[in-house]
């Protein structure tokens, strides 16, 4: 089962038959101790060279992409490959997203977050018409809770067996409702909760609360709503609201800005601490996203024991993104230090945070003076007549009276209390008309309009940078060729090869600087090496 070595020299080059993942791979100690790889010093196969007088050196196995992170995630989830496309707000992370990644054996979440339930609700019909695992979004709405109850019914009701809880600073009702609903013991006594939840976290805290049980408060409740019974209660005592808990680094949109590095092995190690709890039956695992979008980054994750990965940032930029052409280019132009952070609109009184792009728009300025008035002034009054001005000529193009009476008619239909307090309260009235910028930002970058570029809201992590000088000068630096599945397929086959090299590194083999350098190929190329 050996490659003759008939092949030529840049066939035999270390960097080529490190490709061949299906395949075994022996290294010769004809080299010097340190020297490079010499191309007959390399034999690949499944069997170690026939050859008595060969002394293999090193030995580097097979390592196909559906062997790197957790088996049991992909066998739980029925996927074929550790690759979840994390869920992008307004339906950034599209049905049409969901529906590649799901064809091709990954995960994808449809983003929910600020869609009208009936936009949601014609999601799920059309995700679940397809034979593939999807998940959909439910974002914390701390001042929207009726909109969070409304999703988290509307997935009961839809049958949607798989959330993504973002953005949560503490367990909720409506997500404990969920993840209760039709809890049941099977004919050998195990119990069995259909509904599962994948949560991004970034804080210990708040992974422990997700690896536990639903809290007894949250379980009284519950059951004096009649929503669920004491012997599901009973039965909730035994599991953990969720089982897989993204460990959310540096991303894009809300993130606390953790380093992989000190984020992951910290949320690692606290599943290993509580797996206990819950015996063999119940598997804690760990996924990392957040900064991954090389696969350089997706081997390192991997080799800290990931289960899973998860993206999010490199898919905004590809085709079947819900964004729109405008922002792709942006996207497409991005570097490293083009992020920053900026006042977030669904929770902008609480001085949370998203990272955006600030390369090429005046957003993250814009809405951090926003910020700056609404802690400095207790009403719209209150603003300085010149700093009034500006606002209306360069922010809003419109008086702030008239912004108020749009906001009032949009808040009377989605959530009349808040026409309510921002009638009663100046201060709430401000922040309301404030967030009113902050949430058209997203859908001007959405719709690509052009009278409004300067000010467009573009969700984005330092991993689009990342990605951006990998596929420098590859068929991937065009935004029309990035498609969701191919740079997905790019990540994983690069981490294996980069796994397979590094063990050759282990075993005191000294590589050609290019080999860990591995340029996007094409779906028909990465297919002929893994076939």
């Amino acid at each position: 089962m050996c490659y003759s070595p008939a092949l030529s020299p840049e066939q035999r080059s270390i960097r080529e038959l490190l490709r061949h993942v299906h395949q075994g791979l022996y290294l010769h100690a004809n080299p010097v101790d340190g020297d490079p790889i010499t191309t007959d010093a390399l034999v690949m196969g499944y069997e170690s060279p026939a050859d008595d007088s060969i002394t293999v050196k090193a030995f580097v196995p097979p390592c196909r992409m559906e062997d790197l992170g957790d088996p049991s995630f992909c066998a739980e989830h029925g996927i074929r490959f550790p690759y979840a496309g994390g869920s992008m707000a307004k339906g950034i992370s599209s049905v049409a997203m969901v529906e590649e990644l799901g064809k091709a054996g990954m995960l994808g979440f449809f983003g929910a977050a600020g869609l009208p339930l009936a936009t949601v609700e014609a999601a799920i019909d059309r995700l679940a018409a397809g034979d593939f695992p999807f998940g959909i979004n439910l974002i914390h709405s701390p001042h929207e809770p009726d909109l969070e109850q409304a999703l988290a019914e509307l997935f009961i009701r839809k049958k949607v067996r798989l959330v993504e809880a973002s953005a949560f600073l503490a367990l909720s009702l409506p997500l404990v409702r969920y993840r209760l609903h039709g809890i049941h013991r099977s004919h050998d006594g195990r119990i069995v909760a259909p509904n599962r939840i994948i949560a991004k976290v970034s804080r210990e805290e708040l992974a422990e609360k997700f690896f536990s049980p639903p809290p007894e408060k949250l379980l009284r409740e519950l059951l004096a709503q009649g929503a669920i019974t004491p012997e599901q209660a009973e039965m909730a005592a035994s599991i953990p609201m969720a089982q897989d808990i993204t460990a959310e680094a540096d991303s894009g949109g809300h993130t606390d800005n953790r380093p992989a590095l000190a984020l992951f092995p910290t949320i690692q190690a606290l599943s290993v601490r509580m797996q206990p709890r819950y015996g063999n039956d119940t598997r804690l695992r760990v996924g990392l996203g957040g900064g991954i979008g090389t696969p350089a980054a997706a081997a390192a994750a991997f080799a800290m024991g990931a289960a899973y990965i998860m993206t999010g940032s490199v898919h905004q930029a590809c085709v079947e993104s819900g964004t729109s052409d405008a922002v792709r280019e942006m996207l497409a132009a991005t570097r490293q230090a083009d992020v920053t952070m900026a006042p977030a609109a669904d929770m902008f009184e609480m001085g949370v945070t998203v990272q955006v792009l600030k390369r090429g728009t005046m957003f993250p300025m814009r809405a951090a003076r926003l910020y700056e008035i609404y802690r400095s002034c207790a009403s719209l009054d209150d603003i300085a007549p010149a700093e009034r001005d500006k606002l209306e000529k360069t922010f809003f193009k419109a008086s702030l009276e008239e912004i108020w009476q749009q906001t009032r008619s949009y808040f009377l239909h989605r959530d009349p209390r808040q026409v309510e307090r921002g009638d009663r309260d100046p201060k709430h009235r401000m922040a309301l008309v404030f967030r009113w910028y902050l949430g058209q930002a997203a859908h001007w970058a959405q719709d690509g309009d052009p009278a409004r570029a300067i000010d467009y809201q573009i969700w984005c992590g330092p991993a689009m940078g990342a990605f951006n000088e990998w596929v420098a000068d590859s068929f991937l630096a065009d935004p029309q060729k990035r498609r969701v599945v191919t740079v997905a397929r790019n990540i994983l086959f690069g981490a294996t090869i980069i796994t397979r090299a590094n063990f050759l590194r282990c075993q005191g083999v000294n590589l050609p600087d290019d080999v860990l350098r591995q340029e996007p190929l094409t779906d028909a190329q990465i297919k002929e090496y893994v076939r």
